[in-house]
């Protein structure tokens, strides 16, 4: 099990560049001895400053107040530079931060979506939380102080909650077996100048109003009644976010990157702008500016009077994870990184950007499901989400679903193993794809992480116990290398070896497959932090941290720490 190392790579930001490149020691055995040879560790790209940007708000004291739900954490941010002022993390309470805002009294509250919890942090530094449900998604305000929360993804409601979050929460709009989804995924809302709810149907395409009521029942001179959800505009991709500007005009998200305003007598929509895709959130400062997030890539702008948006913080990567390489042009590896809400190719020489395609966190089918591991597989790529709960083969060149598999056991890595896709499973060990049926005895592996294959023999990481298992021509599994500290990524390196990247050692390893020697390739490097805190959704895993072999013998790895990626050849 990882641990959480945020604080020391921040150490390390001071070397970070996106050109930057040190030396490192590598010791490799050759006959059973140590030799010092030397490689070069180059980041060839760097990503966003955010590991996805959520909810937004201004706090009492004109800072911007940033969810992050990739990055487990609230970040608080200088509005005109971007500075970030302070982190608010798992030891503040802060698990899984999907939105936030601020009570009366200047208390902050937030929710932590996938723990299903709401948090309260007064102006003193007082935390408090409560229950309510999984999927605790969009939180505000109403004029005369009633704390409202509504469910997004994991589940559907709509709530009242007391502000002390002492009384149980108030349902106001519930699920039924009947009607599990009774509202479509209202995401974040906001009161009108009327004193009724308005939010976005994230998988609905439209904006409802909500006459919330008064604390008990409804009244009979109340035309919508306590709870009763009214249509108000429609026609919208996958709308996100539902605010009004002090003015009382209402201002509505959408994840295709457009910002319209909203009529709220006639329902008509107008396009006020339209920047990047991916957008998540906005709020207004004190003096009527825009501020908008952006989840798939991190960013914070700003919308100025022309209309321009202004960088507040760069987009980028958020969570690079699996790796996996094809034939690029001019014998060029053609890198492609999954990033949990998108799919990157990068040119593996010079680590320029090539395209970006964008995950689906609805799972429709026939989409691109949200990139977690990836793995060649001849002109195709294998691609596995335990977001989605789905591993797929895709065509880049055509972005085309080829074949979808279910795994309801919750896929961490995939490959092609044989005539079949071996999946790494968290509650099943090494299964196929096709049946789901096991392909290492059930009980081997504790928590089953990456994967290999030279083309016979199939490797697996055990991410509990540090073991590197192997599995031959004779399907019994013999551990191959023990001892390692939290492996992830695995990668044949066509030399008689097995690449490794050590989590919980910030590491490049290698293991000799003749004899299960573990030598050391690079180490300091940025990885992704653990799951931390009380955050069962998440796998162990959290983030995977991904390692493949290009066609030079180059190797790239994911430093999801800093968001870079990693190119290591020899010096």
């Amino acid at each position: 099990m990882k641990r959480n190392r945020f604080s020391i790579f921040t150490l390390l930001a001071i070397l970070a560049s996106m050109t930057a490149c040190y030396e490192v020691e590598q010791l490799t055995n050759i006959n059973a001895k140590k030799k010092n040879s030397k490689v070069l560790v180059k980041e060839i790209y760097t990503g966003s400053l955010i590991k996805s940007a959520n909810g937004v708000n201004f706090g009492p004291d004109g800072n911007l107040y940033i969810a992050s739900f990739g990055g487990q954490e609230i970040i608080v941010m200088n509005k005109q530079n971007g500075k970030i002022l302070k982190r608010l993390g798992p030891e503040d309470g802060v698990i899984s931060p999907d939105d936030l805002a601020f009570g009366p009294d200047g208390s902050l509250y937030w929710t932590d979506i996938n723990i299903g919890e709401v948090g309260r942090m007064t102006p003193e530094g007082v935390v408090t939380k409560q229950f309510v449900a999984p999927g605790v998604n969009p939180i505000t305000f109403s004029e005369d102080g009633r704390l409202f929360v509504g469910l997004c993804f994991l589940g559907d409601g709509l709530y009242e909650l007391d502000p002390d979050l002492i009384a149980p929460p108030r349902q106001i709009i519930a699920s039924t077996p009947e009607n599990p989804f009774p509202l479509g995924f209202l995401n974040a809302f906001d009161f009108g100048p009327d004193g009724k709810l308005y939010g976005p149907l994230f998988a609905g395409g439209a904006v409802i109003r909500v006459n919330v009521g008064g604390q008990g029942t409804p009244t009979s001179t109340d035309p919508f009644g306590d709870g009763t959800a009214e249509f108000l505009a429609g026609g919208f991709t996958v709308p996100v976010a539902a605010k009004f500007d002090s003015k009382g005009v209402l201002h509505v998200l959408d994840q295709s990157g457009e910002v319209f305003k909203v009529n709220t007598l006639t329902g008509e929509k107008t396009l006020f702008i339209k920047i990047q895709e991916g957008l998540d959130n906005l709020a207004f400062d004190s003096k009527g500016s825009l501020f908008i997030s952006n989840a798939d890539f991190g960013s914070v702008v700003e919308i100025l009077p022309s209309g321009q948006p202004r960088t507040i913080s760069r987009e980028g990567m958020i969570a690079p994870m699996g790796l996996a390489v094809l034939p690029g042009s001019n014998n060029k590896d053609a890198l492609y990184v999954a990033d949990l809400f998108r799919l990157y190719q990068f040119n593996g020489l010079s680590g320029k950007k090539e395209k970006v395609y964008k995950g689906d966190l609805l799972g429709r089918e026939g989409n691109l499901t949200t990139p977690f591991t990836l793995s060649a597989d001849g002109q195709n790529l294998i691609v596995s989400s335990y977001f989605g709960g789905v591993v797929q083969i895709w065509n880049p060149q055509t972005d085309k679903v080829l074949q979808t598999f279910e795994i309801p056991s919750v896929p961490v890595d995939a490959i092609r193993f044989k005539d079949d896709i071996a999946v790494s499973a968290l509650l099943a060990g090494v299964v196929r794809a096709s049946d789901q049926s096991p392909i290492f005895p059930e009980g081997t592996l504790l928590i089953p992480s990456g994967l290999a294959t030279d083309g016979e023999t199939l490797w697996v990481a055990d991410l509990a116990t540090g073991t590197i298992w192997q599995l031959g021509s004779n399907n019994i599994p013999v551990e191959l290398a023990t001892g390692l500290k939290g492996p992830e990524g695995l990668a044949w390196d066509k030399e008689g070896g097995l690449l490794v990247v050590e989590t919980d050692a910030s590491r490049l390893s290698r293991v000799d497959l003749a004899t299960g020697e573990v030598s050391k390739i690079a180490d300091g490097l940025s990885l992704s932090g653990a799951a931390v805190g009380q955050d069962a959704a998440l796998p162990p895993s959290n983030y995977f941290d991904g390692v493949v072999v290009g066609q030079s013998g180059d190797i790239y790895v994911s430093g999801g720490g800093k968001n870079v990626i990693y190119r290591i050849s020899k010096n």
